[in-house]
């Protein structure tokens, strides 16, 4: 027998109006700003589906940006992150894209780019519920709910990067709750997520860094 948890019948923590139009929305950007390393300075949001036709009137907007500014989706400030965006001299515009629609209807293409230059682009998905999934980075298809603290790895597709990464959480005494790898093809660019059961440590990206292969390391703490 399948069991519910009460916290799927009450929803989310949140501030509304709706579950899947601004606490999942507002997720999504939460976790790009953590895999962005936070201080996100300009971002586009392209919005497709539902969310592109009810942005305004669903808070979809305010629950994005506040996401990127990182506010979690039960922060009230929000409702004013628009006012607080312009305030940090956060640069900031939203996309209608209602030309592709063979695609999840609550999705959004993140382009963020942070103080010190680092680019990021991911696709976001709100599921239902507040909760979310990213569905690509830089255009290679992953999957990730940032549902546990994880490590984004950035590399070549070569042997023994994924005995280097697991080595070093094994070394830290840090256990995998899940590890898969995306990629584009064959010793081409690719992406280990790496999911574990307990917070990572501060020198985990810096170990993981050591490979040769590896080009970058974002850090995802629950």
């Amino acid at each position: 027998m399948s069991s519910i948890s009460v916290f799927d019948v009450l929803g989310p923590n949140m501030i509304g109006p709706s579950s899947s139009h601004t606490a999942g929305a507002s997720s999504i950007a939460y976790l790009a700003w953590k895999m962005a390393g936070g201080n996100v300075k300009s971002v586009t949001f392209t919005l497709y589906g539902s969310f592109a036709k009810t942005y305004h009137g669903h808070g979809t907007d305010k629950a994005l940006l506040g996401g990127i500014l990182g506010f979690k989706t039960d922060d009230k400030r929000i409702r004013d992150s628009f006012k607080i965006a312009n305030d940090r001299g956060v640069e900031f515009e939203f996309i209608v894209n209602e030309e592709e629609t063979d695609i999840h209807p609550n999705t959004v293409d993140i382009h963020a780019v942070s103080a010190d230059g680092r680019v990021l682009d991911v696709r976001g998905e709100s599921i239902g519920g507040g909760k979310c999934r990213i569905v690509l980075i830089d255009n290679v298809p992953v999957d990730f709910t940032g549902e546990y603290s994880a490590a984004i790895v950035v590399q070549k597709d070569m042997p023994g990067v994924i005995k280097h990464i697991a080595g070093a959480l094994s070394d830290r005494n840090i256990n995998i709750a899940f590890m898969r790898l995306f990629r584009e093809g064959k010793h081409e660019r690719a992406y280990t997520i790496v999911e574990t059961d307990s917070s990572l440590p501060e020198d985990i990206k810096d170990a993981i860094m050591q490979n040769k292969y590896v080009e970058d390391v974002m850090i995802v703490q629950v």
